[in-house]
């Protein structure tokens, strides 16, 4: 249990017994079925990752906008946090893809 999570897994449930159990109540290891990952595949993963970006770089400037036509529910320093915000998210980003095209490039020097 890690952090208050317990994984919900019925291993003894998916055990397939063999003629080859002598053991009596020790099962043997072999498994019934493989676990389907319950995350998203890496497209809709990837393309949250983008929406959220393109949300994060818009929010300065319509926060700026908000400002300069007055509004009171908007604090410069609110359009000073989200455009740091906005500047943190391009680094991670960019670090992201450089790191991404680092491992294509390692990939593809993989003599088969």
């Amino acid at each position: 249990m890690i952090n208050g999570f317990t994984p919900n897994y019925d291993l003894e449930a998916r055990i397939q017994h063999t003629k080859l159990d002598s053991w009596g109540s020790i099962p043997s290891a072999r498994m019934d079925r493989i676990e389907e990952p319950s995350t998203a595949d890496f497209k809709s993963v990837m393309s949250g990752l983008v929406e959220n970006m393109n949300t994060t770089m818009n929010a300065p400037d319509n926060m700026l906008k908000d400002v300069m036509m007055g509004s009171e529910n908007v604090d410069i320093h609110d359009v000073m946090v989200a455009m740091s915000k906005a500047e943190i998210s391009v680094n991670i980003a960019t670090t992201a893809v450089g790191k991404v095209i680092q491992a294509y490039d390692k990939i593809m020097q993989i003599q088969i």
